[in-house]
């Protein structure tokens, strides 16, 4: 068989990625570990003018202009930005005490992190995007206030709340603890009246607003997305059909699965996707609960480890970078799975080392080899 016929079945394209992948580890271990550090910035602003060249010359597909294709190779700048950011931002913390620094440092960092997303979402690729959001656990870690994290966990179920309950019921119930609040402590009512009222009304604010976002902001995709999480049996034939039919392919697979490509879910092509994002279900329904479970302790050992070697690291930058690699592999691993069994919404993000595709690979590989370097001369930061 020719190698261009080859060319036309994934997994040959797959073990090309594979085969490449090794080469790319070879380099990354070979490499000089300062040249992370030193070339951070240079990679990171690489990578910026990149993704504004993707906007404007990649083909669109499936709606997104996030693909550059370069003969019969198609590569996702978004995919190594994740990369090019962790080293830029944990280039930047080693330089300040993110617990001590002032707000224009946090300004910075804050631009460094949201630079690239809004890039990629101008591109229509919003399931990326969100992955750059998972980098506040990697500074969590160096300092910063956890009433950041906490804020927009709290900002997430008020706007969820506000799509599910009627608005004048929460509008009610936050003015009513507002007033327990000022009743029972004297000390907010003299002190920080004015913050209290202000965190009131950006409250009050974002359940007015939910709907303004919801139907002239988001795209018709995303609000079908977001509408499936809610209830996905609303229109099982329809935009929850994804869900549906992988929930039904991992419930089958009961206790052991039906055994290697004997799924008839996944055999038949009743799930779309089921190479890329919703691979995570083909597991499920060929080697059932045991082998999910076998699937999920394998990643968990392996966030275990990156903590570890992240922990033992010398530097700050090391340690931040270990941070942000262990961070974007928990995001993609929970939100991949999660969406497979209807526990968050369907954003098309692969799962890492499973998902087919060559980018995703080849960032992955970049992300965690680029820390065993780092790792393997940890000792020699002490001497620099």
């Amino acid at each position: 068989m020719s190698f261009d016929k080859l060319m036309a079945f994934n997994w040959f394209k797959q073990l090309l990625w594979i085969a490449t992948a090794v080469v790319l580890i070879v380099v990354l271990l070979v490499v000089d570990y300062k040249a992370y550090d030193t070339l951070a910035y240079a990679l990171y602003g690489g990578m910026i003018i990149l993704l504004l060249v993707t906007m404007f010359v990649a083909r669109p597909i499936a709606g997104s202009r996030s693909w550059l294709e370069l003969g019969p190779v198609r590569l996702q700048p978004a995919e190594f930005a994740k990369f090019t950011t962790a080293l830029a931002a944990s280039r930047f913390m080693s330089s300040i005490n993110l617990r001590y620094q002032n707000w224009r440092d946090q300004l910075v960092l804050a631009g460094i992190t949201l630079l690239p997303p809004l890039l990629i979402v101008a591109s229509n690729e919003s399931g990326q995007a969100l992955v750059f959001g998972a980098l506040l656990l990697a500074y969590f870690r160096e300092g910063m206030s956890p009433l950041i994290l906490l804020l927009l966990a709290a900002s997430g179920v008020i706007l969820l709340l506000a799509l599910l309950v009627p608005k004048l019921w929460l509008v009610a119930v936050f003015t009513a603890i507002l007033l327990v609040v000022l009743g029972l402590n004297r000390r907010v009512l003299r002190h920080h009246l004015p913050v209290a009222l202000g965190v009131w009304l950006a409250v009050i604010g974002m359940v007015v607003g939910v709907d303004f976002f919801y139907n002239d902001v988001l795209q018709p995709h995303q609000r079908q997305r977001i509408e499936v999480l809610i209830n996905p049996s609303a229109d099982p034939l329809g935009k929850g059909w994804n869900v549906t039919q992988s929930k039904i392919a991992i419930g089958s697979g009961g206790l052991v699965g039906k055994g290697f490509l004997q799924g008839t879910q996944t055999k038949f092509d009743f799930v779309p996707e089921q190479s890329t994002d919703f691979i995570f279900c083909t597991v499920g329904e060929e080697f059932g609960w045991m082998g999910s479970l076998v699937v999920v302790g394998l990643y968990l050992t392996l966030l275990w480890r990156i903590i570890y070697v992240a922990e033992r690291q010398k530097s700050v930058f090391g340690r931040t970078y270990g941070y942000c690699v262990a961070s974007v592999l928990f995001f993609h691993v929970t939100v991949n799975i999660g969406m497979t069994i209807g526990l968050a919404p369907v954003v098309g993000i692969p799962l890492p080392f499973f998902s087919y595709g060559g980018s995703s690979l080849w960032s992955f590989t970049i992300l965690l080899f680029s820390l065993l370097a780092l790792d393997a001369y940890r000792k020699q930061d002490l001497l620099r």
